[in-house]
């Protein structure tokens, strides 16, 4: 079959969906074309297991193992369960209160495998995560259920969607600078970091990312390509470790990598119709 030997993952936000997080009905019927004809589908993005229930759960074509959390965890959505995860090497009821004193000005949570949960009080936070259709709450450190598998600095929701966290003031960067700089100096031999936009930054396991997950899948489907879509920085490792890689026109890294048509276009049709069946030619 035509696309037999191809696993194909691709990240989720402003690269499956449009920037007002819709996705391209181009897109979806491309996937399924792509899966009736022998090829591995998957997303592979930071969103959780509670934030992709309503947004990729029954929506998104796929017939292999959701990859979650920028890598760190595996999920069976015909089974309902993790198949693996990485557990961050920290102690959240030690490291968390410290954080969050530190850098009282952004929003810390812990995204956790049954909700997202917030240490303060924040409406901005609530609407977002309704509007994403995200189970939330709050909860002391301490609270917080295992897996620790990420957690995450945002910046002031100012709207309900993740659009304004790609918008930053300088005074915003530097925040988000110097809070980088210090979690690399105090935990970088524990967890990994992620800026997943200009007011987003994931924390992870040492050694998770969205390339070693979808290689480890890789292996298991014994398929010999990897194909990878991507548009941000927390796609970096997986676009350059990729056998090839694409990035939708308007991407932040698409200066990096190949381009297909701009997001809201279909930029994984793109991919599915016309570059992996090149690819194919030019190795046959």
């Amino acid at each position: 079959m035509l696309y037999s030997d191809v696993l194909l993952t691709v990240d989720f936000d402003r690269t499956l969906t449009a920037p007002d997080s819709t996705i391209p009905r181009r897109n979806i019927e491309a996937i399924r074309y792509f899966i009736d004809n022998g090829g591995a589908f998957t997303v592979n993005t930071g969103r959780s297991v509670p934030m992709s229930v309503r947004n990729i759960f029954g929506i998104v074509p796929t017939n292999a193992p959701l990859l979650l959390y920028n890598g760190s965890a595996a999920y069976d959505e015909k089974a309902g369960k993790l198949t693996r995860f990485a557990p961050i090497d920290l102690d959240p009821a030690e490291v968390l209160p410290q954080l969050q004193a530190r850098f009282p000005h952004l929003n810390l949570e812990v995204q956790a495998i049954d909700k997202h949960y917030l240490m303060h009080k924040d409406t901005g936070w609530e609407d977002y995560c309704d509007n994403n259709g995200c189970p939330w709450g709050y909860a002391e450190p301490a609270e917080i259920p295992e897996p620790f598998v990420k957690f995450t600095f945002y910046g002031e929701f100012r709207e309900n969607t993740v659009a304004s966290m790609y918008e930053a003031t300088d005074e915003e960067l530097r925040q988000f600078s110097d809070m980088i700089d210090f979690m690399t100096e105090q935990y970088g031999d524990k967890i990994e970091i992620f800026r997943a936009c200009a007011r987003i930054v994931d924390f992870h396991a040492k050694g998770v990312s969205k390339l070693t997950t979808a290689r480890q899948l890789q292996k298991e489907l014994n398929k010999k390509i990897l194909v990878c879509v991507g548009d941000a920085e927390n796609d970096l490792a997986m676009l350059e470790g990729a056998d090839y890689a694409f990035c939708p026109g308007d991407g932040v890294v698409a200066d990096r990598f190949p381009n297909v048509c701009p997001c809201a276009d279909g930029a994984v049709a793109d991919v599915i119709y016309e570059k992996i069946p090149q690819i194919l030619k030019n190795r046959s």
